[in-house]
């Protein structure tokens, strides 16, 4: 007994000197930290396989017209879950020129090795910045940004967009509807936009733009087949534009359903037009492309319970809903005879009720946007 006590008071001792040993006089009050630590966004693999990667692919830091310095782009990155950001800094517009030497090229390379550490892909672009009209156009996977037009003169907006295509770049036309007010008819499927799709030198559109849905964009890039794109187009903190504090926000991204997490990976897929945009509550897309987030999404179990209605006879099942994903789903009811409006919350279960010997409901999934002014249809599947 005596060695037992022994052994604790030099136990007791051996910390009270290390602590001694280790107080610097500074009392480091971390308990307000911001925890070190990277919010997962869980969205299940779709159709057969793809991944489904979180995008930003519109970004601007002080080497243009943006607060923040590049590292601080992959830091809030990491933190938010995405997998894969782009500069896309302007090539004809440089406010902070007295300040930040310009070099169209350089947010991009003092950032490639921090990406690398954080696992985060950072995919090389700029933004072809012309008047409106015809207006911004961002160029993903290009070599050289000093090559490029950094001359606003709009005698070279064809040039400017030729020298972008020439590096193999894949472009789509920013925020369309940016200056709909101001500038009548800018918001229109001009001739300039015109001839970069028959030349096949356009290849998507921005239909979301930080908190902006730019209807009449979803359905130019739906009667075009060209691909659809969302991005944040941030220049201050993410956590200045986006109360991120609070669950389930999250900033406007595109979801890439890719082969693979690579840079080769993400541009055949937004080839390919595998994207739909996520901001706020919404998914906007192609029809397919929101079906197979949603079906990969949504699960529901055998019925449970049946009760029979003493009066009717009818009887009714019971059934669980789970949304095994980050995504939000509000549906209304449109076929069938069972519960008219289901939310189901991020990785969340509800209860469906339906009369016995429904095979399906068919419902209207309200959050989402597979044209302007259309929502896409959805059965779930009861047996």
């Amino acid at each position: 007994m005596k060695m037992k006590l022994s052994l604790i008071g030099i136990f007791f001792f051996s910390v009270s000197l290390l602590q001694a040993q280790t107080d610097d006089g500074i009392m480091r009050l971390t308990e307000f930290a911001y925890p070190v630590k990277r919010q997962n966004l869980t969205i299940p693999d779709v159709n057969g396989g793809f991944q489904v990667l979180k995008c930003d692919f519109h970004m601007h830091t002080v080497f243009t017209d943006g607060h923040v310095w590049p590292n601080v782009r992959i830091q809030e990155a990491w933190r938010e879950g995405l997998d894969a950001i782009s500069y896309t800094e302007h090539m004809e517009y440089n406010p902070h020129s007295a300040d930040v030497k310009v070099d169209h090229n350089r947010s991009h390379d003092l950032a490639v090795e921090l990406a690398k550490e954080n696992n985060i892909v950072l995919v090389k672009g700029t933004e072809v910045t012309r008047q409106t009209p015809p207006g911004h156009f961002n160029a993903l996977f290009i070599q050289d940004a000093d090559d490029l037009v950094s001359d606003n003169n709009s005698n070279l907006d064809q040039e400017a967009i030729d020298k972008a295509y020439a590096q193999k770049a894949f472009i789509f036309w920013n925020h369309p509807g940016w200056k709909a007010t101001a500038i009548p008819g800018s918001y229109e499927w001009i001739d300039f936009v015109e001839k970069m799709y028959q030349e096949k030198k356009l290849h998507g559109i921005e239909v979301v733009n930080g908190l902006g849905f730019h209807k009449k964009a979803l359905d130019w890039a739906l009667d075009r087949n060209l691909t659809i794109i969302g991005n944040t187009d941030i220049h201050n903190l993410i956590a200045h534009d986006y109360n991120i504090e609070k669950q389930g926000v999250h900033r406007t991204m595109t979801l890439v359903m890719a082969k693979d997490r690579t840079a080769a990976g993400i541009r055949e897929a937004l080839e390919a037009g595998r994207t739909v945009v996520w901001s706020s509550n919404y998914l906007f897309g192609k029809e397919e492309n929101v079906r197979d987030l949603v079906k990969a999404s949504i699960s529901v179990s055998p019925a449970y319970h049946e009760k029979t209605n003493a009066k009717t006879k009818v009887r009714t099942n019971y059934y669980e809903v789970k949304n095994n994903s980050d995504l939000y789903f509000e549906l209304e009811l449109k076929g069938g005879n069972g519960t008219k409006r289901l939310v189901l919350y991020p990785e969340s279960t509800q209860i469906l009720t339906a009369e016995a010997g429904h095979s399906n409901l068919t419902y209207e999934i309200i959050s989402t946007f597979i044209r302007s002014d259309k929502h896409l249809q959805f059965d779930i599947n009861l047996k």
